[in-house]
């Protein structure tokens, strides 16, 4: 393929960590070019994930995140770059922002995708379906799609290159930017996203109440991973919803993924099927979740979990 346009995102200004997985898939179908809104510290960097050139979109009105002025911008970068395929990241911005961009350039949009390949010259990506329970591929025809992949789902992985870095201004049109950001603030305590995170380990009605969430925690440390919720727990005030994993919640796919006290409802199991080594404790043997598990222990919560976070205690303090 030619070249790929491939739209990272970046906070404080230095790129989030999905933007190098996305560049890295990008590079196994062809060229890639990065975009980023507003100049990144580390922008070079992406050439070490496969990126030959970075494009910085320096645009004064861009400089937070407005969904008319970078939908603006994407077009026009598109339009200038004639990409064979342009990529989004699956994040709360790429889900607002990549329909947008699909409807300004008349193209077709496939999101949340888990696997990219070339096939007879053309590009096919998997993307679920039916609330994660099937896994379909989907093959793009007669020009280029706008696709966005599920963060985690690939790896970043990096090939040694070297990026070529410049800045760009585009044409806006600032009386269709109609809301604006004015400031952003981190919230105070901000805990690893669920979202970002390479491990999660999720806790279900099976905790009995917020405070059992203490063992939740104490292995989420342990492992250093973050701390994640169901629905349920969710809907009771057991949790923020910023933990809540699933289809109304966030979609994951870390490299481990620990569900404890969770039935594996369909609409969790939507949210997180597509982790890499899935371990479910339940003391239901039947709960649907250890269908989807890689690994199943059938026994108490409270007496299981205390165990696994001494066990990875002692073997950090071994290593």
């Amino acid at each position: 393929m030619s070249n790929i346009l491939v739209f990272c995102e970046a906070k404080g200004g230095k790129l989030k960590p999905v933007s190098k997985e996305i560049v890295s898939a990008a590079k196994k179908l062809g060229e890639v070019h990065a975009v980023t809104f507003g100049e990144v510290s580390d922008a070079a960097s992406l050439g070490a994930f496969g990126a030959s050139k970075v494009i910085q979109i320096t645009n004064p009105e861009l400089a937070h995140y407005s969904t008319e002025g970078y939908a603006q911008a994407a077009a026009e970068i598109i339009k200038a770059e004639s990409p064979s395929a342009v990529i989004f990241a699956a994040t709360a911005r790429g889900r607002d922002l990549a329909p947008r961009v699909a409807a300004r350039v008349g193209r077709p949009l496939l999101q949340d995708c888990v696997e990219l390949k070339m096939e007879g010259g053309e590009l096919q990506v998997r993307r679920p379906i039916y609330a994660g329970k099937v896994l379909m591929w989907c093959k793009v025809k007669g020009g280029f799609a706008v696709i966005s992949l599920r963060p985690k789902a690939f790896l970043a992985e990096e090939t040694g290159g070297t990026a070529q870095v410049e800045s760009r201004s585009v044409n806006l049109d600032t009386s269709k930017i109609r809301a604006k950001v004015l400031e952003e603030k981190m919230a105070a305590g901000a805990t690893l996203d669920v979202a970002e995170a390479d491990i999660i380990v999720s806790g279900g009605r099976g905790l009995k109440g917020p405070e059992g969430f203490g063992i939740i925690e104490d292995l989420a440390k342990a492992l250093g991973a973050a701390v994640g919720a169901s629905r349920a727990v969710v809907d009771a005030g057991w949790r923020p919803h910023s933990e809540q994993v699933g289809q109304t919640g966030k979609v994951v796919s870390p490299t481990l993924y620990v569900a404890v006290g969770i039935s594996g409802a369909v609409q969790h199991l939507a949210g997180m099927t597509t982790s890499r080594t899935i371990v479910a404790i339940n003391k239901d043997a039947d709960a649907p979740i250890f269908k989807v598990a890689t690994y199943g222990i059938v026994g108490d919560a409270f007496e299981v979990v205390p165990e696994l976070t001494k066990e990875i205690g002692k073997l950090k303090t071994e290593s």
